[in-house]
């Protein structure tokens, strides 16, 4: 139906990605970040090698799960890549769905287009601003997701920022600070997500079995949560 709008994969049910909502996951095809811990490195690519779900079938899908999901989440990969995403949200809006996004926030004027049809945001902020090139293996982003917040934190719409924490990108200290950085922005809800093993888009960051000391971690919740709304992890 929509010419610029490649559709990926669908979970019928998760309890994960819209908090405290029972939502549908959408995945589109495409990202431009190459971060080594991506654990879906099969959405990376532009074009799937695979059959794509038609927009009809996950319409259909949905129609089925009126009364039943209370929110559909388009997640990816990246979805502000797909030209025709806000004709496809607003058809999904129509079907009494809350509506979720998962960004990294590089594309912060489509974002912009977005904002007046979604419900909740959750933004992925990856490094501090002096390592973001590395982290996401692609020059110039960290810019564009500051402004993505900005938009966020003046549109109104529910977010929440995700900070995935490997290893070979950060250690405690540093994670300490990006934590404080993004409470300086003004952000009051964040999660730090702890990269998962297994399949990664380079392989190294799938062999560090023990990423972090947990007890660690928890500390430095501990001490930072006062300048939050929520700061928790999410292990797995």
């Amino acid at each position: 139906m929509y010419k610029h709008l490649q559709i990926a994969g669908l979970t019928p049910l998760s309890t994960v990605d819209y908090p405290h909502l029972l939502a549908s996951v959408i995945y589109t095809q495409g990202c431009p970040l190459r971060c080594g811990y991506c654990h879906n490195p099969h959405l990376i690519p532009a074009k799937k090698t695979l059959e794509e779900l038609s927009w009809e079938s996950v319409m259909d899908f949905l129609k089925q799960r009126v009364g039943f999901l209370q929110g559909v989440v388009f997640s990816g990969g990246e979805p502000t890549l797909q030209g025709d995403l806000p004709h496809a949200v607003c058809e999904v809006r129509r079907l009494g769905f809350k509506l979720g996004l998962h960004t990294s926030g590089v594309y912060p004027k489509k974002l912009i287009h977005l904002m007046p049809y979604l419900d909740w945001v959750g933004l992925d902020v990856k490094a501090l601003p002096e390592h973001y090139d590395r982290v996401c293996g692609r020059r110039g982003q960290a810019y564009r997701v500051d402004e993505s917040l900005s938009i966020l934190q003046s549109s109104g719409c529910a977010y929440e920022v995700r900070i995935t924490a490997h290893p070979l990108d950060c250690d405690e200290e540093m994670l300490r600070r990006l934590i404080e950085r993004v409470s300086r922005l003004g952000v009051q809800v964040c999660v730090i997500q702890v990269a998962r093993g297994g399949q990664t888009l380079n392989r190294a960051y799938s062999q560090i079995k023990s990423p972090f000391d947990m007890n660690l971690l928890y500390q430095i919740v501990d001490e930072l949560k006062v300048n939050f709304q929520s700061l928790s992890i999410r292990e797995g």
